[in-house]
């Protein structure tokens, strides 16, 4: 069981991501995403499936969006109506960058049946100041009304770069009830591995248990994603940018550059002992982005597991 393998703090875990279908999508089309969707997810060991809740963040930056903004079905209702017998934990990602108070708590209330979640915080300070509703309150809300599902936090290790305290939301974070972490998209290991060696060795430092951090990674198949990864605030090295934007194959590249970071992740955790896992997604809806984060899955649980 999933919550068991959180609870011992367990590496080794794989996740798969996904975003559901615009609100624009008609029923049958729905239907149809859905359907393949599990499909290719059949008969791969994954631990869980991530849904997303994806916003507009248009507060974030001041850069134009590469691809326009379009609302999706809410994670949680995508999951009851399209993938119920889908057998794979779901874990369902909350945004709470939009909703206030009262908002939060008629959420809570209607989603008891949540087992996991993944609250997200406001993308600007101009969101919280709108709302007057923080991270933090949810996180209190969520002890209160619903201390019965798992909680997951974000963590996004070029914050730790630009801030240098990444390691401490991670422990705040858990004494606020997050029993695991999922990262965006990497592609810069500098970070990664910053953000690792500071939270392990503060750990071991103050005596804390280290939680497991579950890295995201995605395939990249062309420059119009690439430049969407560095909208959405991924790091992407120069180097790296360089090698991908004259590469014959950018997909093919991009994969392979996705095997060698994990390889590296896990080396670097390994030694020391951190539980990590991988959560595979395409920030693309391309079939031959969709099809590489697949195989990218196979590959990462063979990796992981040994199947």
């Amino acid at each position: 069981m999933l919550h068991e393998k959180i609870a011992a703090r367990s590496t080794g875990l794989v996740f798969y991501g996904l975003t559901p279908p615009k609100v624009t999508t008609d029923l049958e089309r729905r239907t149809f995403i859905a359907q393949k969707q599990k499909e290719r997810l059949q008969g791969i060991p994954v631990d869980g499936l991530l849904l997303y809740d994806i916003q507009d963040e248009a507060t974030r930056t001041d850069e134009e969006r590469t691809f326009s903004f379009v609302p999706t079905l809410t994670p949680e209702d995508y999951s009851r109506q399209y993938l119920a017998d889908l057998e794979i934990p779901k874990i369902i990602y909350k945004s709470i960058g939009n909703l206030n108070r009262a908002q939060f708590t008629e959420w809570i209330l209607a989603n008891q049946d949540v087992e996991y979640s993944v609250f997200v915080g406001a993308s600007s300070r101009k969101q919280i100041e709108l709302t007057n509703f923080t991270l933090k309150d949810a996180y209190e809300l969520k002890k209160e009304l619903a201390n019965h599902f798992v909680l997951g936090g974000v963590t996004i290790p070029e914050r730790h770069t630009r801030k240098g305290d990444e390691h401490e939301r991670l422990f705040n974070k858990s004494n606020d009830g997050c029993r695991f972490f999922v990262s965006q998209c990497v592609y810069s290991m500098n970070d990664t591995k910053n953000l690792l060696s500071d939270y392990y060795y503060s750990a071991l430092d103050n005596n804390q248990e280290l939680h497991p951090i579950i890295f995201t990674l995605s395939p990249c198949g062309s420059l119009r994603t690439l430049k969407f990864m560095e909208w959405l605030g991924i790091e992407v090295p120069k180097w790296l940018y360089n090698d991908l934007k004259h590469s014959k194959d950018i997909l093919a590249s991009s994969v392979e550059t996705c095997k060698h970071i994990a390889s590296e992740i896990i080396e670097f955790a390994e030694k020391k002992k951190i539980p990590i896992g991988f959560n595979i997604e395409s920030v693309s809806i391309k079939k031959d982005e969709i099809d590489a984060s697949t195989q990218l899955l196979r590959d990462i649980v063979k990796f992981m597991k040994g199947v």
